[in-house]
């Protein structure tokens, strides 16, 4: 909400002039105040109408004839800046529903500056009087068009309309919990992290006030809610209330009909879990191949997966994916290629054809929010840019051309990065061992397993009872980690795709569920 005080920007502010991390569509520059057109602007920010994250307005900065910031801005004379912010409080509240921006007084090269930082409303459509100032009022809505505002007409209002109530699932609140699940420190490192000048006052504000300053908790003063986005990135087990936000990373050394599959999940708050299932993967599964030729001084260098490639694919996998799926995404690493597997598919307006050529551009984002933090940490750049930045890489290291996938019904998006041809391939020595290691564990999902198992049944009846859809995530999540312990068994280990094959208890089994007690597992989880 609008505070006649100054409060602090969650991003760093330079970065912001400089469009380092947020599109230049989403910033508008205002040499001077203008409560017509700036209200009309917040308009569209407000509206979202590609839920792109909403935007920011900056008062006092002028700019060249390509819309790019000039410095020293021109800035705003120190007794305009309460005039400013009486004004716009009062032109906020003719905006219907009434919406306002987070207002934060900004000093740049000596020179004043009024930032307003407008999310995407949890309210539209909204409108605002064509002239604040008018006795008669007309009130139409805005929408941003690349980096114009325009009124909504026609079609475009009609499907403004249509996103009536319908916030992005990262924005929205998550009831069931309460701000306490927000972690202060999680909070203070990215804003260190990002350059905000917010982390100098985090330490002395409540874990309520950071949160609603970084927009991650909304709700009424007496009954506050931390929003999802604000528990995936914030919280140290965001698993415990979005199952399916992990990373599963499964290599086949021999191929997929081989006898070693090494498996390893990474969870946690959404940055790190992107950070270290990628260091993973580098350390583990991405080598360069140098091929020296007689008579020739240079040597034909390739790695079999670029890490820019395989970065990009995973990225763009966390941030475009439904949370509310309990299907992780998945990373398939064999000698020929590297899959990146995630639910559901691209957007409907994403065309199938532009999807294969590596062409699409998405008409409108699934995860508004947890792409703005995704680019404040620099973890993504603008949009639109992953699909051609996979290319690239692929191309710059001579690999073949990757292949990306959906179905019809958009039930899911694959890109297949397929190794390079003259890399050594990889090799199961030491992913052996690993294989041993990481499925003889007893995990959550074992655990799991042990609970709903009642007699001997059949795998789709098991998949039921633990309440997953996805067969092969279940096989390998579940299943496989359970025959591994040697607490679950197959009735016809002979036979091991028979249709008649039953799953069953072994005495170890049952003694470690007689030692651990049944329902040891949060059913949240």
């Amino acid at each position: 909400m609008l505070q006649p005080t100054q409060s602090k920007l969650p991003i760093n502010l330079l970065d912001l002039l400089h469009q380092r991390t947020v599109e230049g569509e989403r910033i508008e520059y205002k040499e001077g105040w203008n409560p017509d057109a700036i209200l009309r602007t917040l308009c569209a920010f407000a509206n979202d109408f590609e839920n792109l994250g909403g935007g920011y307005v900056v008062i006092g900065q002028d700019c060249d004839a390509n819309g790019q910031p000039i410095f020293p801005p021109k800035g705003l004379a120190a007794n305009q800046l309460d005039k400013i912010q009486r004004e716009l409080l009062a032109a906020c509240q003719l905006m219907q529903p009434p919406y306002f921006p987070m207002l934060s007084l900004e000093v740049v090269q000596g020179r004043n500056l009024v930032v307003l930082w407008a999310p995407g409303g949890q309210n539209r459509p909204y409108k605002v009087p064509e002239a604040v100032t008018a006795r008669h009022k007309v009130w139409h809505s805005y929408i941003r068009r690349y980096s114009s505002t325009v009124q909504a007409k026609g079609e475009a209002e009609q499907e403004l309309l249509s996103l009536t109530a319908k916030v992005p699932w990262d924005d929205r609140f998550h009831q069931a919990t309460t701000v306490a699940s927000l972690s202060r420190p999680l909070m203070q490192a990215f804003l260190q992290e990002v350059g905000s000048v917010l982390a100098a006052d985090a330490a002395d504000l409540s874990v309520e006030a950071l949160g609603r300053q970084m927009n991650v908790v909304g709700g009424p003063a007496e009954s506050p809610w931390p929003k999802n986005v604000g528990l995936l990135f914030f919280n140290d087990e965001p698993t415990h209330f979005f199952p399916g936000a992990q990373v599963d990373v499964v290599a086949f050394p021999q191929g997929a009909g081989g006898d070693v599959i090494v498996e390893k999940s990474f969870k946690g708050p959404l940055s790190r879990m992107v950070r270290e299932a990628l260091d993973y993967l580098q350390r583990n599964y991405l080598h360069e191949t140098v091929t020296k030729h007689p008579g020739r001084a240079e040597a034909t260098r390739a790695w079999n997966f670029p890490f820019a490639a395989v970065e990009e694919a995973l990225v763009n996998a966390v941030y475009h994916r439904t949370y509310e799926s309990h299907d992780p995404v998945e990373v398939r690493i064999g000698p020929d290629e590297l899959v990146v597997l995630s639910y559901p598919g691209p957007d409907r307006s994403v065309r199938l054809e532009d999807l294969r050529s590596g062409r699409a551009v998405s008409r409108r984002y699934r995860n508004r929010r947890i792409g703005e933090f995704l680019k404040e940490l620099r973890l993504t750049e603008g949009r639109a840019t992953g699909i051609p930045k996979i290319l690239k890489a692929m191309r710059a290291n001579g690999s073949p051309e990757p292949v990306f996938e959906t179905d019809d019904e958009r039930l899911s998006f694959v890109v297949r990065l397929p190794a390079h041809p003259l890399a050594r391939p990889i090799t199961a020595e030491v992913t052996a061992e690993d294989t041993a290691e990481d499925t003889a564990e007893v995990t959550a999902e074992v655990v799991r397993v042990l609970e709903v198992l009642q007699g001997e049944m059949p795998r789709a009846s098991l998949m039921d009872a633990v309440g997953l859809k996805h067969a092969e995530h279940f096989r390998k999540a579940y299943l496989l980690p359970a025959l591994a312990t040697g607490l679950v068994e197959m009735t016809m280990p002979d036979k091991p795709t028979s249709r008649s094959q039953r799953y069953r208890l072994t005495a170890a089994g049952a003694g470690w569920l007689q030692a651990h007690g049944a329902g040891g597992v949060d059913e949240s989880e």
